[in-house]
């Protein structure tokens, strides 16, 4: 056996050893740039927030099938899922370079004063990677594919709050509007009342006025509620991705559409499971495996190629003719490049620093949409507790204040402020379940919606 063969059988087995190693950096996880305890800590029990599926927290069987469509048709959505196949077909691509390359060729050649001779080999090359640059990149694109598959999560938990947040907003404004019709219903019949005293004499031209300016006041809510029901119905069609069937759409802001409560664990359990977050990682972990890259680009490249085939003067027996073979390594050493491969390894560097940073922003401000959520929890209850006492109250003084008007002993401005005192709270009562049911949307939003 020559030495040239020798070396041609050696250095592959050397490479399989060596080539399971990279130069890039250790990866190690940092500690958490948050405290340890969100500021309002949950105190519900039961299954996490985080690991909940998305169907047992909107529990109205409307909100269900609305979001099944989203997921179906959305385009966002679309668009997340075909980046992510995109970038897994970019690290097959960049994979395949860790395994030889073989083609086939057919060659011949026909010359005025030599005799026509005809070839057919079967070729290998291969990258023989020493130092792990190939691998580094495999790695970088491997983390880059995760990343867009946390990312593609990512888009898929906020979809999935979007259309909660459109839908009972929807039905919010809905109920919203159903309160201001019927407010106008009942002030055009106290204006029309009004005005057939006021003919008689039985009232003054300031008591006319009044009703009338309260009519007009719920008659522009109505346009407004109008106008804001059907950009409602648009902003939950585009979510959507396709008509969204009226017997799916809410009329009034249900009561139990969203579980009522949702805990919530510490944050090194929330915050480290969030899609986003996991995203960032991963590109970390990307540019951790370039700087392994760039620092190979410092060190000789070796490759093998090989071929065997047959070589014969007559293309019909092109088969039966001799045999060839070949066998060819080369050493490409770097020795000046003008600074280009110290740019790379500081670049690459520089670019993990920014990955690193990325990615404990990422941490803080997912523990902030935690608890800015949690803060506003911690106060709900107690507020619509309160505005709930406040529209009885309210629609007691209303009634008190008819019947001391219809009696003759409070004026019609006792009575037009109790009745703007009423309608204000009413929509006031509306808003707060509104913001309860929200709040709950973007906790479960937050804590990475259970799509681990």
């Amino acid at each position: 056996m020559t030495s040239s063969l020798k070396l041609g059988l050696m250095l592959p087995a050397t490479a399989l050893v060596l080539s399971a190693c990279t130069m890039a950096p250790k990866y190690e996880r940092g500690t958490l740039p948050v405290a340890d305890q969100f500021p309002t800590p949950a105190t519900a029990q039961g299954a996490s927030a985080e690991t909940l599926p998305w169907q047992k927290v909107f529990l109205d069987p409307r909100l269900q099938s609305v979001i099944y469509e989203a997921l179906v048709n959305n385009r966002d959505l679309r668009i997340a899922t075909l980046n992510a196949e995109r970038v897994r077909a970019q690290y097959s691509v960049q994979r395949a370079g860790l395994f030889p390359g073989v083609n086939g060729t057919v060659s011949g050649r026909q010359a005025k004063d030599t005799p026509d001779s005809y070839s057919a080999d079967v070729g290998a090359s291969w990258e023989l990677d020493l130092f792990g640059r190939v691998r580094s990149l495999s790695n970088a694109a491997l983390n880059t594919y995760f990343a867009s598959a946390e990312n593609q999560k990512a888009a898929k938990v906020s979809l999935i709050a979007s259309v909660a947040t459109a839908w009972l907003t929807l039905g919010a404004d809905q109920e919203q509007l159903r309160l201001s019709r019927e407010t106008l219903r009942l002030r055009e019949e106290s204006l029309s009342l009004t005005q057939k005293r006021f003919d008689l004499g039985a009232t003054d031209a300031l008591g006319l006025r009044q009703e009338q300016t309260l009519t007009e006041q719920a008659r522009a809510d109505v346009a407004q509620l109008e106008a804001l029901v059907q950009q409602d119905k648009n902003a939950l069609r585009l979510l959507v991705g396709v008509e969204v069937d009226a017997a799916n759409l809410p009329d009034a802001l249900p009561e139990n559409a969203v579980l009522s409560d949702l805990p919530v664990g510490l944050p090194s359990d929330v915050l480290l499971k969030r899609p986003d977050v996991v995203a960032a990682e991963f590109d970390l972990k990307a540019a951790n495996a370039n700087i392994g890259a760039a620092r190979a680009a410092f060190f000789p490249r070796i490759s093998l190629t090989g071929a065997v085939g047959k070589a014969s003067t007559d293309l019909n027996n092109l088969f039966d003719g001799a045999d060839t073979w070949s066998f060819a390594p080369s050493i490409s050493v770097p020795i000046f490049a003008g600074g280009a491969n110290v740019a790379g390894l500081e670049g690459s560097k520089k670019a993990r620093d920014i990955a690193l940073a990325t990615y404990e922003k990422s941490i803080q401000t997912a523990f902030r949409d935690v608890a800015d959520a949690l803060a506003v929890r911690s106060t709900i209850d107690t507020r619509l507790t309160a505005q709930t006492r406040v529209v009885e109250a309210a629609s007691e003084t209303e009634a008190l204040s008819r019947a001391r008007f219809d009696r003759g002993v409070d004026s019609r401005l006792t009575l037009t402020d109790a009745q703007r005192t009423l309608y204000g709270a009413q929509q006031g009562l509306i808003t707060t379940r509104l913001t309860r049911v929200l709040n709950l949307t973007r906790l479960y939003s937050a804590t990475g919606g259970g799509l681990q």
